[in-house]
């Protein structure tokens, strides 16, 4: 079970990487939480930094309350978003 809080951890900095990826090319923040975390906070990176800090911490909780399951399925989750991010970047920085 320590292993899918490693790999949830992971997919949480990787989709942190690409989302700041996002912000340097002018990609526009799908996630209307994150959006709206990206200009409530004094700068967007940490707006970002807070949204992963609470995600972080709910992958603590589901790991300690042993729901092991959800947090798989949300890696795969996380897994094909993270892919995406990258196929938008490679598609908008191809132009």
């Amino acid at each position: 079970m320590t292993q899918t809080l490693y790999q949830y951890s992971y997919l949480q900095v990787l989709d942190f990487l690409t989302t700041v990826a996002f912000l340097i090319n002018g990609v526009q923040e799908g996630n209307p939480v994150v959006n709206w975390a990206l200009g409530a906070f004094p700068t967007p990176i940490a707006g970002l930094a807070a949204v992963k800090i609470v995600a972080i911490g709910l992958g603590i909780y589901c790991w300690q309350t042993a729901k092991s399951n959800i947090l798989a399925r949300i890696n795969i989750a996380f897994a094909v978003l993270v892919a995406w991010n990258l196929i938008t970047l490679i598609v908008k920085t191809a132009k």
